[in-house]
């Protein structure tokens, strides 16, 4: 409600004959409009003592004191005025925004559903509420609030995005690349791109993700991952000299890259330097001990210079973390076999004849065509 109505609402309120309410509520109204939050405040504060009842007054306190981020005190303020007024809007919604400032986003989502049963067709509270089952993780919520808000809303970039996020993650991930696309097309946004070209890699559209990612470094070379990205989608289109350049640049950015180094070393074990991709596989292993993938590549290159015994023990690490990826066995069986461990060699290999033989019939299932 605006201050010039609330303002004639106290003056209708207040009896003639005690001009001190009215006068104070003027001072509080001003204090208000020209920012100064801390002496409205005092004022309305003043005010409720003697109208505990007026809705309008804890409304403005409570937009004062949120705007001085004593969000708890202002939430107080609105849930009173909310008992007395339960289906005013405007008052709900100052209070999810209250909560939602705070950063309490459950405490928000009550509310703002409240007003989006209400009113499906409002972009702003949609996008509000999406927002906060986005931040908590519920994502399917966040696709069956945003859905019918994209669709009539399409040029709503910042609900695009949020509605495109969420459906990658659930696993959509061809309708949440078209949306980010779209959003970074329209909105040439890096952060749309990046995440558009990692989706696309995802789903082995190599062409495409090497696109976003040119984009993403166009827009914003500096973009956390989006050289990683390029660099990353180079080594699969086999264009290794590409790939170095965009990965050492990932790394002058940011030396501490996991990404970058994991794949640095890979592209240059390919090329053969062999010092350089060992450099880069041990630091990416230091820098995440429990990455398996990581710690396979090296085990893999110190096999490749002879190390046999330090690359069973990697080997060994990789097998005993992630049981159940079948590639890691073969390795360490060959290897067994290479030390005449046999029946170590022996147990491996048929780890790995297990986990085909599942795999393959997980595939026959798949394809076969139900009985009538």
């Amino acid at each position: 409600m605006r201050l010039a109505a609330l303002l004639l609402s106290f003056v209708c309120l207040a009896p003639a004959q005690v001009p001190g309410p009215e006068q104070l509520f003027r001072e509080a109204v001003a204090a208000q409009q020209r920012g100064d939050d801390a002496l409205a405040i005092r004022k309305y504060q003043d005010l409720i003592k003697l109208r505990p009842d007026m809705v309008e007054l804890r409304a403005n306190l409570g937009a004062s004191l949120a705007r001085s981020g004593r969000f708890d005190e202002a939430i107080e303020q609105y849930r009173i005025a909310l008992a007395r007024s339960a289906n005013n809007a405007a008052l709900r919604l100052n209070l999810a925004l209250a909560y939602y400032k705070k950063g309490d986003w459950p405490g928000a989502i009550p509310h703002l559903k409240t007003l989006h049963d209400a009113e499906p067709a409002n972009a702003r509270t949609a996008t509000l509420l999406g927002d906060c089952y986005s931040r908590i993780g519920q994502d399917q919520q966040v696709v069956g609030v945003l859905a019918p808000v994209v669709a009539s809303h399409p040029e709503e970039l910042a609900t695009s995005w949020e509605l495109g996020s969420a459906l990658i993650r659930i696993g959509r991930q061809r309708e949440g690349l078209e949306l980010v696309e779209r959003v970074g097309r329209s909105g040439n946004s890096a952060d749309a791109f990046l995440l558009a070209g990692q989706t696309a890699l995802q789903l082995h559209e190599f062409e495409r993700a090497r696109d976003d990612a040119n984009a993403a470094v166009r827009l914003n070379d500096k973009l956390p991952g989006a050289l990683t990205l390029q660099g990353t989608v180079l080594q699969y289109l086999n264009d290794n000299q590409g790939a170095i350049v965009a990965l050492r640049r990932a790394l002058e950015a940011n030396p501490n890259d996991f990404d970058a180094h994991l794949t640095l070393g890979a592209v240059l074990n390919t090329e053969r330097d062999l010092a350089g991709a060992r450099e880069h596989l041990e630091r990416a292993v230091k820098l995440n001990p429990s990455s398996t993938l990581a710690l396979y590549a090296l085990a893999r290159m110190k096999r490749t210079q002879g190390e046999i015994e330090a690359a069973v023990k990697d080997f060994e690490k990789v097998v005993h973390d992630d049981p159940e990826w079948a590639q890691p066995h073969v390795e360490l069986a060959a290897l067994y076999f290479r030390l005449n461990r046999q029946a170590d060699g022996d147990r491996e290999r048929a780890a790995f004849d297990r986990m085909s033989a599942n795999q393959q019939g997980k595939q026959r299932s798949a394809t076969a065509t139900p009985s009538h």
